[in-house]
């Protein structure tokens, strides 16, 4: 039996009857956080061009364009859907996957399961089987797959996707095999075009990639189911050899579902997880002590350097590159306590206060971080931050992960229910925001997924 058999059969064997009840719980968190964050993306240039370019509306469709009245074919839906969802930055993140794990899975998810009328339970279900393959996958390559210059939420996505779509599609255990060997070949995704469009149009991708990875099994398309260990197959081309561990990927198989343990990071600021840590150590320290901002001559940032190959950007040129600056968002942090989506919108980076305190803050890697943590927790999830002021005075804070990061120190709910209000009032009524966001929290009682989309379009004007 091939690993990717072996994935199939453990996707097959998820029921909902058989989930924990704090996988329900936060796989509703998680759906609930990804629709705000989604329909906050839906008005950002990256997801209306990629839209226009697809000529979504032309074609028609009874998949829902988020946050519209729109609908498109549901490959379509998913990739404009999938971009919106990473547009922000501000979608949940997994240490186990080493990136966001449910933009791509959600929007693939939304399509499908809007085209079949899903139920709820059945949505959550399929939704916790994707969670579990993609983290699942992402131990077994982690660190190195993300030193090496992957993307993981794109590269390990579209397996979730895959898994997700075949998990809600009922498919077999041979044909789930065949959709993500498929996948296998449709992942992709670079570092490099971080701070881009590009990035969450690598969401996007992945999301349809998964979905069609699906459908196409299901009709019969083939692929090798191999196609994980093979010599010339996804460990060894995009890890290399002693770069991962493939007997972890099954091992211990949903004891605990991945998503309840080490589990879900649910996001506060709408930027680079990377930068949170450090943003959290600033605001503590803000919280208890007068800081005139004019009296600080420097702010020295250390992160482990894993978060700062990307975040090190002491001249960000775009909103979007803002986003990855830990001296922009240490400068926001600094002026506003807190960061807004506002500050990432148009030329708000150019902010004269906002750069002239960004060029005090000085990013470096921790001496005594280099080396620690692993792909289900640690140091490297930490920060440390010193404040000079003008007379020599020194305050500094450490912590060892950022608010939100994991079930040992999660986002309060009112936290995630003010977020979601906010992200998603930016496409839709208060009232309807409002009815939205109870039917999120039921979601496991709602006997037709497409009463829920139908509250996740605007109104037609």
């Amino acid at each position: 039996m091939t690993i990717l058999d072996g994935i199939a059969e453990r996707i097959g064997a998820i029921h909902y009857d058989g989930l924990p009840p704090e996988a329900v719980r936060w796989a509703k968190a998680a759906i609930l956080d990804t629709v705000g964050v989604t329909l906050a993306g839906a008005a950002e240039p990256c997801a209306q061009i990629v839209e226009r370019v697809l000529g979504v509306g032309q074609a028609g469709g009874e998949c829902l364009i988020f946050g519209t009245s729109r609908r498109a074919a549901p490959l379509d839906a998913a990739l404009v859907n999938g971009t919106a969802a990473h547009a922000l930055d501000f979608d949940d993140v997994s240490n186990s996957l080493g990136g966001h794990p449910s933009a791509p899975i959600l929007p693939a998810l939304f399509a499908l399961g809007e085209t079949l009328d899903s139920t709820g339970r059945d949505f959550i279900t399929a939704y916790v089987a994707g969670f579990e393959t993609e983290t699942r996958i992402g131990r077994g390559v982690h660190f190195h797959h993300y030193e090496k210059g992957w993307h993981p939420t794109a590269t390990l996505g579209v397996f979730g996707a895959a898994a997700a779509c075949c998990h809600l599609l009922g498919l077999d255990r041979a044909k789930t095999a065949q959709a993500l060997a498929i996948a296998a070949s449709l992942a992709s995704g670079i570092k490099a075009n971080f701070g881009t469009m590009t990035k969450p149009l690598h969401v996007g991708h992945t999301s349809r990639s998964g979905l069609f990875a699906a459908l196409l099994a299901r009709d019969g398309f083939t692929a090798n189911p191999a196609a994980l260990e093979h010599k010339q197959g996804f460990l060894l081309v995009f890890n290399g050899a002693g770069t991962f561990d493939a007997e972890i990927i099954l091992r211990d198989w949903g004891q605990p579902y991945d998503i309840v343990r080490p589990g879900l990071g649910v996001k506060q600021h709408p930027c680079c997880g990377s930068t949170h840590p450090a943003i959290d150590a600033l605001l503590l320290l803000r919280a208890a002590h007068d800081i005139a901002p004019e009296r600080v001559a420097r702010i020295d940032s250390w992160t482990h350097p894993r978060r700062l190959a990307h975040t090190d950007r002491p001249d960000p040129q775009t909103g979007l590159d803002a986003k990855f600056s830990v001296q922009y968002c240490l400068a926001r942090a600094l002026l506003h306590g807190r960061i807004m989506l506002e500050h990432f919108e148009g030329e708000a980076f150019r902010d004269p206060a906002a750069q002239a305190l960004l060029r005090r803050v000085h990013a470096a890697p921790h001496p005594e971080m280099s080396d620690q943590g692993n792909s289900t927790g640690g140091e490297h999830l930490g920060a440390e931050v010193r404040i000079t002021f003008e007379d020599g005075q020194t305050i500094a804070q450490r912590v060892g992960a950022a608010l939100g990061r994991g079930p040992d120190n999660p986002l309060p709910e009112d936290a995630l229910a003010a977020k979601f209000a906010d992200c998603a009032a930016r496409a839709l009524p208060s009232a309807q925001v409002e009815r939205l966001q109870r039917l999120l929290w039921q979601l496991d009682e709602a006997p037709s997924l497409r009463a829920v989309t139908a509250a996740i379009a605007a109104p037609i004007s």
